[in-house]
């Protein structure tokens, strides 16, 4: 499945809207303005939140956390030592970790699970707005990916 991710223009919070290839709006996303923890709301259109993301604040590496409901979906993690290229882990619970590579200068990234990829994300500087495309595999949990791509973007956001 592919979708975009457009973050709204002249908005001083994280709000985006997730669009499938078509067009036609899936999800909305809201920043919390004046948040330390950089949360993020990933809604449905009827409103109904479907996950959120926070930032951990006692971390040695930038750390957010992607829930559901109550249940921990995944701990992104950017690892210590990588020159060159940025370098993720996304702990899931239980074997199903994935990795996300990418490079600084191109803003592209690619997710693996078990050296399989299951998404690509390119970035667009072509636009007024941050506008991110993801290309997901089929069988994939999309909400858990496009929340990891949420938690990337906060993290580069916070670096730079």
């Amino acid at each position: 499945m592919r979708y975009v991710i457009r973050e709204k223009f002249f908005h001083i919070t994280e709000d985006s809207t997730i669009t499938d290839d078509a067009g036609r709006a899936v999800f909305q996303v809201n920043g919390k303005l004046f948040s330390i923890h950089d949360r993020l709301s990933i809604r449905d259109l009827n409103g109904n939140e479907v996950a959120a993301v926070n930032r951990r604040l006692i971390a040695l590496t930038p750390t957010y956390e992607i829930t559901r409901g109550d249940q921990e979906l995944a701990e992104v993690r950017k690892k210590i030592f990588s020159p060159f290229i940025d370098r993720y882990t996304v702990d899931v619970p239980g074997p199903d970790d994935l990795e996300v590579t990418g490079s600084l200068f191109e803003h592209e990234y690619t997710m693996r699970r078990g050296g399989q990829v299951v998404a690509t994300v390119s970035k667009q500087w072509m636009t007024l707005t941050e506008t991110y495309g993801i290309d997901i595999a089929p069988g994939q949990d999309d909400v858990l990916i496009l929340a990891t791509v949420l938690a990337l973007d906060l993290a580069e956001d916070r670096e730079h």
